[in-house]
């Protein structure tokens, strides 16, 4: 729990928490992941009876299971978390959320990497079941009661069983963000949210805009080439502004 920006971490993801001693006495998930990480280094010295033991208090107390075996990264939270299961030859990456009823698990007896892979920033919904030495790319949503048995690509939304991508954050997908945030537009918010008719209208705006701009961008640099003075500003900011003097 000495992680830098562990508890900062908390409260961005759980608008529920209030204090630091609040989320070191009550927060199961953080309570097991500071008990893996003794259990870890047990784990590391070959002490791999007193490891297990000490992970099986950990089960006890809080209802989550992390085999000491297991790589977890920095800032890991773990929401609720009871049922959560996490097997040996897991990986986990840097700021990842996993909420409860989540299985890591494996598909395989033979000792061997039989346990998934998480990149960073990759959000795990209540009761999925990851399964298999399969990689989970960074930034990935895995939807709640999903089963994910393939490799999913960084940025994509899975859902279903088996799970199956719904949303991939490809390059056109990260430029309709970045222009919804440059005009103050809110609603892509919610990284995971499902497709529907209107959130694909607004990406077909929204894909009409960055063409238009670029065009507009084009222009202005012409008649600026010309000698024709043009405002930087840009038409949204220069209206909004207008409409302000206008109520004053």
């Amino acid at each position: 729990m000495d992680e830098p920006g562990y508890f900062a971490s908390i409260f961005a993801r759980d608008p529920a928490a209030r204090s630091r001693f609040e989320i070191v006495t009550l927060y199961p998930g953080v309570q097991a992941v500071a008990v893996y990480r003794a259990a870890h280094w047990l784990w590391q010295k070959r002490l791999f009876w007193w490891a297990q033991a000490l992970s099986r208090v950990a089960r006890v107390l809080t209802g989550i299971e992390i085999h000491p075996g297991a790589r977890l990264g920095r800032r890991l939270f773990i929401d609720h978390g009871h049922g959560v299961v996490i097997g040996e030859t897991a990986e986990v990456g840097d700021d990842c959320t996993l909420y409860q009823g989540v299985t890591l698990g494996g598909t395989s007896w033979q000792r061997e990497k039989r346990h998934p892979t998480l990149g960073r920033q990759v959000v795990v919904g209540a009761g999925a079941k990851v399964l298999g030495p399969i990689t989970i790319g960074d930034g990935a949503r895995i939807g709640s009661n999903s089963v994910v048995v393939k490799d999913v690509p960084p940025g994509a939304t899975v859902v279903g069983i088996p799970g199956h991508v719904v949303v991939k954050r490809d390059d056109k997908a990260k430029s309709r963000a970045a222009l919804a945030e440059k005009i103050g537009f809110a609603a892509y918010g919610q990284q995971a949210q499902m497709p529907d008719p209107v959130a694909q209208a607004i990406d077909c705006v929204l894909d009409h805009l960055q063409v238009v701009d670029r065009r507009m961008e084009h222009l202005c640099e012409e008649l600026r080439k010309a000698g024709v003075a043009v405002s930087p500003l840009e038409p949204w900011r220069a209206n909004g502004e207008d409409r302000d003097r206008q109520g004053q």
